[in-house]
């Protein structure tokens, strides 16, 4: 069987999969004793053994099965979790993920093995469990019946079964309403590696087959691996034993299936016809819920290709639409239709991005484990608040936004926030909280990173700016705290004295900036020295479809972002003055400064001796600038082309619009202007 085709659904339910452990292994930690949460990691580990099985990744296979030996115990109250098995099995988990990498990849596992878990995971079993248990699983071991060589010579076990009164019941109910009841013996082939697995195959087959009534031995234990090579159940269907007999056979590693109807095994006591009728309710409600089930999931996994080829459809759109608006028909019925069609196009994008969307918790999911690798690597107590998980991002910007966040929250735990002795002799608690918390905000989604910890010492990076000769000494002098604090996002800047494998290697926020620049957002950061930092990152919702001011500079059109924009003032040149030889005007008695765009983007113009300029207050984060225009065209919504890899370095640009006309404008990129 090509099982390629279902590679892209085994590696997103892996990732569920994988994180509902992490999650539910991290709550564990805090309660040793919930059996729910036991029974979450035991079912999470059992399905990705099944998955990875029927898709042919041994090494994940046998890795989820030594954990599920483990976790089965656990669930039979023969082993306590404690903060050494915990620490194996997340171990187990990132090595897991790292498969899971690897087979996104190369689509395999590659050659890293787990052998040295698998050990652990061994000893552990060996050493926690009671010795009357490890008995009892000899004498189970041992009390099974060995496989004849021969297929001729082997005895159908299901011919010794022995059903309960209800069971029998069932069957004669069954066999009432025409039904075919069947025992199988099934032996699997002596090299059969995983059997459980194999196993699973089987029953997923039988249940399409028909239904099964009882299994020697008990399903749980055949999922268990608690068998030989062979086990047998009964079963009804409407199938014949043929054909029934012929779809086990083609399950790879089936070497024999032994089926005898079981009229002569079991009895089929005489029914009533009160009987007779409730058995056509219970067979008819049983289809009707496999049906009901059936059409319950109304979730579907999207390509994002798919649907970026929607979107850019959506923007073609949206230009044509734009192009119609430019033609001069005073007709009403004509006006009436584009009306028409601009609600259209509006409803539709607003869909398609309603589908792009994706909530921001898929990546806040990862950092509880995070935070406590964290704490123990660098010996702190710390403590993870997250809000706002249920806050949506465009899935492109999702993808990307996880990165910087860990280089944030990791330059909390390990610059930010002192160690337990530290804290206590400053009066706070030994404990160090680091919140992250996400909110919408217009057209923006806001992420904080803050932290209670000792701060951003603004002396230390002046100092240590000056020794690495990052700054002069008057630029010192002169720059304010701001300005100072901006210096740890340029590139190997580093506070720390100590290179360890956590920080101080100059790498992480020159990292995080230029990852949110480049999705259109921006990072500021508000510190008090002694009571800890946060760091604000302000990114769109989406970067497809945009309003925008259209603006002329000169003969050439240009686009700003509408939710960059606070308000648009005429100012009388006479008003404008100058600080250390840059141009301000006094805005309701703020200082902004003026940015003059023809000069910055070296537009040719002639001087037309106007005394009154127009100037678009823009807002980055707390900062404001006036943009020197010289003419408003309106607001539009705009789509943005990018200006593809050969101009990628052009970073006072975003993009390119194409307009109603066919013109070509090019964006302003705010948050660099500024």
């Amino acid at each position: 069987m090509d099982i390629s085709q279902y590679l892209e659904i085994f590696i997103e339910e892996a990732k569920e999969h994988l994180q509902s452990l992490n999650t539910s292994l991290l709550a564990l930690e805090k309660d040793a004793n919930d059996k729910d949460l036991i029974n979450e990691v035991f079912r999470s580990a059992h399905t990705l053994k099944g998955m990875a099985a029927t898709m042919g990744f041994k090494k994940m296979s046998v890795l989820t099965h030594n954990m599920e030996n483990v976790l089965s115990e656990i669930r039979n109250d023969q082993m306590q979790v404690d903060v050494k098995l915990l620490d194996i099995l997340f171990q187990c988990l990132d090595a897991l993920e790292g498969y899971v990498e690897k087979i996104i990849e190369t689509s395999n596992e590659g050659d890293g093995d787990s052998d040295a878990l698998v050990a652990q995971l061994d000893a552990k079993l060996k050493a926690e469990m009671e010795p009357a248990t490890i008995i009892k699983e000899v004498a189970k071991v041992d009390g099974l019946e060995s496989t004849p060589t021969a297929g001729d010579e082997r005895a159908a076990k299901h011919k010794k079964m022995t059903v309960t009164d209800f069971e029998a019941h069932a069957l004669s109910r069954a066999k009432a309403e025409d039904y075919n009841c069947f025992g199988i013996t099934i032996y699997l082939a002596d090299s059969c590696v995983l059997k459980s697995a194999r196993a699973f195959i089987i029953f997923r087959t039988l249940e399409k087959l028909g239904q099964l009534i009882k299994s020697t031995p008990a399903v749980q234990d055949i999922e268990d691996e608690k068998f030989d090579f062979d086990f047998s159940l009964f079963i009804v269907s409407k199938e014949s034993a043929e054909k029934v007999k012929s779809d086990l056979m083609r399950i790879a590693e089936v070497e024999t299936v032994l089926i005898d109807d079981i009229e002569g095994i079991v009895g089929a006591p005489e029914q009533s016809e009160e009987e007779k009728k409730e058995s056509k309710s219970d067979i008819k409600k049983s289809t009707d819920t496999k049906n009901k089930a059936a059409t319950t999931n109304r979730t579907v996994r999207v390509d994002i290709e798919r649907l970026d080829t929607l979107m850019n459809l959506v923007s073609e759109l949206i230009i044509i639409k734009n192009g119609l608006e430019t033609v001069e028909n005073t007709d009403q019925n004509f006006n009436d239709q584009i009306e028409y069609l601009e609600r259209i196009t509006t409803n539709l994008h607003d869909a398609v991005m309603k589908v792009r969307m994706v909530p921001i918790e898929r990546v806040f999911n990862r950092f509880p484990r995070l935070i406590r690798d964290l704490a123990r690597k660098l010996d702190k107590q710390i403590e993870l608040n997250m809000t706002g998980e249920e806050t949506e991002l465009d899935r492109t910007v999702i993808d990307e936004i996880g990165d910087p966040l860990v280089h944030l929250i990791r330059n909390s735990g390990d610059h930010g926030l002192e160690i337990p002795s530290v804290r206590i002799k400053n009066g706070k608690d030994a404990v160090g909280h680091v919140e992250l918390k996400a909110y919408q905000d217009g057209n923006n989604v806001v992420i904080e990173v803050a932290d209670d910890g000792n701060g951003i010492d603004i002396a230390r990076v002046k100092a240590k700016a000056f020794e690495k000769g990052t700054i002069s000494a008057e630029q010192a002098e002169a720059m304010a705290d701001q300005e100072i604090i901006e210096l740890l996002f340029r590139p190997s800047f580093s506070t720390s004295d100590v290179i360890s494998d956590v920080s101080g290697r100059g790498v992480g926020l020159d990292v995080v900036k230029t990852k949110i620049e480049a999705l259109g957002g921006d990072i500021e950061v508000e510190t008090a020295l002694g009571k800890g930092s946060k760091f604000i990152i302000r990114l769109p919702l989406t970067l497809a479809i945009i309003q925008a001011l259209m603006v002329n500079i000169a003969d050439e059109k240009y686009a700003i972002p509408l939710n960059s924009i606070q308000n648009i003032e005429d100012v009388n040149i006479q008003d404008i003055k100058y600080i250390q030889n840059e141009e301000v005007i006094n805005l309701r008695g703020q200082v902004v400064p003026i940015v003059r765009l023809d000069g910055i983007l070296e537009i040719e113009r002639e001087d037309d001796g106007r005394d009154v300029i127009t100037v678009v207050i823009v807002k980055k984060g707390d900062k404001k600038a006036g943009f020197v225009v010289d003419s408003l065209i309106g607001q539009q919504e705009i789509v943005i082309k990018t200006l593809g890899k050969f101009l990628t370095s052009i970073r006072m640009i975003a993009g390119a619009t194409i307009l109603g006309d066919g013109e070509v404008a090019l964006i302003l990129d705010v948050n660099t202007l500024v």
